[in-house]
């Protein structure tokens, strides 16, 4: 494969050129339809395309028409592959009209965060000492989607190096909050959530370490799923903890993060946490019931210290749910051992042969540099330990569902913060990963949904959690708090 540069951060404005002078070689009535296609959701794009009523060309030229407009306004881009994509769509209607359809992702304009490996497309990780970065090999995610047909349009902005919840801190200047210009997206996959919120790309992949596709799924007001921990492989993403680390869809509905899902899960050998487990179509969940599905409350601390509008919308979206389900909440009790220095050990182990080369440690942002430094004197019995009790805690979860199908808790407990702000003086990580760091140590599905609109236009999201391998109630009653609200229907003041 080669590398496409002709719409990178380093040439933005003479990419942006050439996509506007491919939208204005058509006429004012197509690039109004082709506008209108990027609010297609997946599903019903898919559905199109199946239908020969949409063409995987005309739908990618859209999205790529839409970048050029308003793209720099977000700032979520650090490379758009525009002559690649548009090569994989013409590939793809090719076979459409031979009467072959690779999966419903079918000529699906995609984004990828900047972590995961793109072979002959530059994998920054947000980071000056990544930026020149190309990999042979696509990561594992990445292949399976390509073999599923979807178009990648580009790599998205992020936190530098996933290690961060605002997505200000990158070398390729902060990622906006489409909701509001002047806020960040959260993080670390701002970049994807903020692109999918303004309708540059129909769905995305993020990463989630401790927050990092829930948290800016909220900030964004869209849907972000993280899955049970090994159920897609993170082999060929750059890494924080494998222990933690998920690669999970953000998109604008739940149908939409089951259809991505199902092509990114399978077993990879090569992935030291991948979980071999039989194939799953997460899509039939959606639609299914949810008359009598349990739900728990885990009181403290997830509803302790929010912010009152938070505090507000969950409790209203609770009552939806109750309403949903016909069955009162209960409270349960969770608990969830120390991980961090796990976290931080592996962290570091990662970055330590390039922090050898004083040339790439010069190149970091400080603030990264000081958390990576954090897991260098990490004690090995401590790393031990704290995986023990991560695994004996993963282990015994189920017992939290003994009489609970599913968990509800707020996403996170603030707003995003201004950008300025977050510059200035960085966020409080633990406000920001309080109420979602539990579910990657315990490995268990999560999705955070829209539940509502807080202070300056910014939205709120609310998560629904199941066990281990319970992806099926958590998408079935997202999906049912979706259909009976108007939060996912709403769109940010971006022309």
């Amino acid at each position: 494969m080669t590398t496409d540069h002709s719409f990178t951060r380093r040439g933005l404005m003479a990419g942006a050129a050439a996509a506007a002078m491919l939208g204005a070689s058509r006429s004012p009535a197509a690039q109004g339809n082709a506008e209108d296609s990027t609010r297609l959701s997946v599903a019903e794009a898919s559905r199109r395309i199946a239908a020969r009523e949409l063409s995987p060309v005309a739908l990618t030229q859209a999205y790529l028409d839409r970048i050029a407009r308003v793209g720099s306004r977000i700032n979520a881009y650090v490379t758009v592959t525009a002559e690649q994509a548009l090569a994989q769509a013409r590939e793809l209607e090719a076979e459409s009209a031979r009467g072959v359809l690779r999966s419903p992702l079918h000529g699906i304009p995609i984004g990828l965060k900047d972590n995961i490996d793109t072979a002959g497309t530059l994998t920054t990780a947000g980071s000056a000492v990544y930026a020149d970065r190309i990999p042979a090999q696509d990561a594992d995610v990445v292949r399976r989607l390509r073999e599923a047909g979807a178009v990648f349009l580009g790599k998205l902005n992020m936190h530098e190096f996933a290690y961060g919840g605002t997505s200000a801190v990158t070398h390729y200047g902060p990622v906006h909050n489409p909701w509001n210009l002047a806020h960040n997206p959260g993080g670390s996959s701002g970049g994807s959530a903020a692109a999918v919120a303004a309708r540059l790309c129909a769905a995305a992949l993020g990463t989630d370490t401790a927050a990092s596709v829930r948290f800016p799924a909220s900030c964004c007001g869209v849907a972000g799923l993280k899955a049970t921990h090994g159920l897609a492989s993170i082999r060929g993403i750059v890494p924080l903890s494998e222990m933690h680390d998920h690669v999970g869809p953000l998109a604008r509905s739940v149908e939409d993060c089951a259809l991505v899902m199902t092509a990114l899960a399978g077993f990879d050998p090569l992935d030291p946490v991948s979980i071999r487990t039989p194939r799953v179509d997460f899509h039939r969940h959606i639609g299914t019931a949810v008359r009598g599905l349990r739900i728990g409350i885990p009181r403290s601390p997830f509803f302790e210290d929010l912010d009152p509008q938070i505090d507000a919308a969950v409790r209203a979206a609770l009552e939806v749910l109750v309403s949903l389900t016909g069955v009162p909440t209960r409270d349960v009790s969770l608990s969830v051992p120390d991980t961090y220095a796990l976290l931080d050990a592996e962290t570091y182990t990662y970055h330590a042969p390039l922090l050898a080369d004083p040339a790439k440690r010069a190149l970091y942002q400080p603030l990264t540099l000081q958390r990576v430094m954090g897991g260098a004197s990490v004690p090995a019995t401590v790393y031990i330990e704290q995986r023990r009790q991560m695994q004996i805690a993963r282990n015994t979860v189920d017992r939290v569902f003994a009489d609970v199908d599913v968990l509800i808790a707020p996403t996170n407990m603030v707003l995003p913060a201004t950008i300025e702000a977050v510059l200035a003086d960085p966020a409080n990580e633990g406000s920001l990963i309080r109420n979602t760091l539990p579910f990657n140590v315990l490995g268990i599905p999560s999705i955070s949904v829209p539940c509502g609109f807080g202070g300056a236009g910014l939205p709120i999201g609310m998560q629904i959690i199941g066990p281990w391998l319970g992806e099926a109630p958590v998408l079935a009653l997202a999906h049912a708090y979706e259909q009976v609200t108007p939060w996912h229907e709403r769109e940010p003041p971006i022309a």
